[in-house]
């Protein structure tokens, strides 16, 4: 790139990139780790058996089928 390219492009940069909280460098507004706990000891999504029967179903054709494998990652 030539000089006034690469300074052109700073210039483009800097006008269209906000910068973060105002100023280089910037802290958090705020801490996280007690967001990060509070997620940690939320109740756990629970898998339906309906799921499990239908992993199991699929597991147990691509046993007996191996010929399948494409075509189930086609459908994926």
């Amino acid at each position: 790139m030539m000089e006034h390219e690469q300074e052109r492009m700073q210039q483009l940069l800097r006008k269209t990139m906000q910068p973060v909280a105002g100023r280089a460098g910037a802290e958090l507004r705020r801490d996280l780790w007690p967001g990060m706990l509070r997620r940690l000891e939320a109740p756990r999504v629970k898998v339906p058996w309906f799921d499990w029967a239908l992993l199991g179903a699929v597991a147990v054709w691509l046993v007996f089928f191996p010929g399948a494998i494409p075509l189930l990652l086609y459908y994926l």
